[in-house]
């Protein structure tokens, strides 16, 4: 039996912490119910959709507080960290959450390619630079 699972989610500016628990599948999203606050319905539908993909809708209560962009960076952000948290609850639900494009990369795997993007970008200008020093110190030395 689970207590709370809580997950993060994260899209655009957006950051989304998501808690999830046996209930009777009230979503609340900064404190107001994420009909009223997304008013949109095509955004409720796209922040339900997750729940309905693994088919447990009106099982759990989730509980939303949502920070920084636009309403559309928010929604996405929203339906990640359910879709994340979701996964820590049945592994089995990765393949379908997957599928519909719920979730993406680990954020931390993108991180880690980048600083090493990032290392190896400067490590080759480093060298360019040495290169660029070592060939005009030879061109002063040899117009001595």
């Amino acid at each position: 039996m689970i207590e709370m699972i809580n997950a993060t989610g994260r899209r655009k500016s957006s950051v989304a912490r998501v808690y999830l628990k046996k209930g009777e599948g009230k979503i609340e999203v900064n404190g107001k119910d994420y009909k009223e606050y997304f008013p949109q319905i095509h955004v409720q539908i796209s922040i339900t959709a997750p729940l309905e993909t693994v088919e447990v809708a009106n099982i759990y209560d989730i509980k939303v507080n949502v920070i920084g962009g636009g309403f559309k960076g928010q929604a996405e952000a929203v339906r990640m960290g359910i879709s994340r948290a979701l996964v820590m609850l049945n592994e089995d639900f990765r393949k379908p959450l997957k599928s519909r494009k719920f979730l993406t990369r680990d954020a931390r795997e993108v991180e880690r390619k980048n600083t090493e993007n990032q290392k190896q970008e400067r490590a080759s200008s480093s060298a360019s630079v040495n290169a660029s020093c070592v060939f005009f110190s030879i061109l002063l030395i040899w117009k001595k």
